[in-house]
């Protein structure tokens, strides 16, 4: 799992005001991101009141081609770039884009407050959204099914999800369904992660998927476990950061840097903002998991 080797905390460090910095930011990406970008953009608009900046949530598939035609200095991603989005990035500018991360998301699957399953592995998760049962179990189609008795044993299971260009489908559908596909017959596409968790708070016999800062009163966000019999983990920081909660991901801006420059001084104090104590507190204020400080640091020397 690749958040195991940052599992060790440190200190992150006060951000330091410097002078020259004003203009205007615009970041285009992942609207999973929205929310602590606002949240950031507080915090550093107060630090420097002659800055501007302007943040678009239209779907992670947006952020490179925004870099590329140089809408945006900032472009937040909830999945890694890849590879023909990086090959079109660099046939653009020779190099390739740099990535910074500057939080951890616990992916949530989240069903109504009243459901009392109390979690799902990822093979009956697969089951239950899927088509295909890449990871092995039998289709899954009312609660019955998953455990639940009495009242819940009969009902139907409906099933909510994200568009194809967020980054939360690519990270759900490659982890919770082995890379196959959605059962289109009943997954529910929403355009948003709040859309997704209001429809579950309202409908419930509902599930489905978010970052966990999207929680809300009537909604429960479930346990969830890599194998179908196995301990199952909540969606905590301490087992985001050891790999044991296996819908645990990075979150990233993607930024054009090229070799050996100096990052334009907007964005890269920006970025130092964001990684800093204020930065990193704008992160869990938002409903994420902050980034281990040693990390961290490796995210800030990649500005330099």
């Amino acid at each position: 799992m690749m958040l195991a080797p940052f599992a060790a905390q440190a200190e992150h460090p006060e951000y330091e005001r410097v002078s020259g910095v004003s203009g205007n930011l615009n970041s285009i990406g992942s609207n999973t991101l929205t929310v602590v970008l606002q949240l950031l953009a507080e915090g550093f608009q107060n630090t420097y009141p002659n800055v501007n900046i302007q943040i678009q949530g239209a779907g992670s598939g947006t952020a490179p081609a925004a870099l590329i035609d140089g809408t945006a200095q900032l472009g937040p991603m909830s999945r890694v770039i890849r590879p023909a989005e990086v090959d079109a990035f660099e046939a653009q500018y020779g190099y390739k884009p740099t990535e910074i991360a500057i939080g951890i998301d616990a992916l949530a699957v989240f069903v109504h407050r009243d459901n009392p399953i109390e979690g799902l592995s990822l093979p009956e998760i697969d089951a239950i959204f899927s088509s295909t049962n890449r990871l092995g179990n039998t289709p899954i189609r009312t609660w019955g099914q998953t455990g639940l008795t009495g009242e819940w044993a009969n009902q139907r299971i409906s099933v909510y999800g994200r568009n194809s260009v967020s980054g939360t489908y690519g990270v759900f559908r490659n982890i919770a369904l082995g890379g196959g596909d959605f059962d289109g017959s009943r997954y529910q596409e929403m355009p948003g992660s709040s859309a997704v968790v209001q429809a579950i708070g309202e409908d419930r016999n509902a599930i489905g998927y978010s970052g966990i800062g999207y929680l809300t009163p009537g909604t429960r966000a479930i346990n969830v476990g890599s194998e179908k019999g196995g301990e199952l983990f909540e969606p905590i920081p301490a087992n985001a950061a050891t790999g044991d909660y296996p819908l645990a991901r990075l979150l990233y801006l993607y930024i054009n840097k090229a070799p050996g420059e100096d990052l334009d001084t907007l964005t890269k104090e920006f970025l130092t903002y964001t990684l800093s104590a204020e930065g990193q507190a704008a992160v869990q204020r938002a409903g994420f998991f902050t980034l281990p400080g040693a990390f961290a640091e490796q995210q800030v020397a990649k500005l330099k």
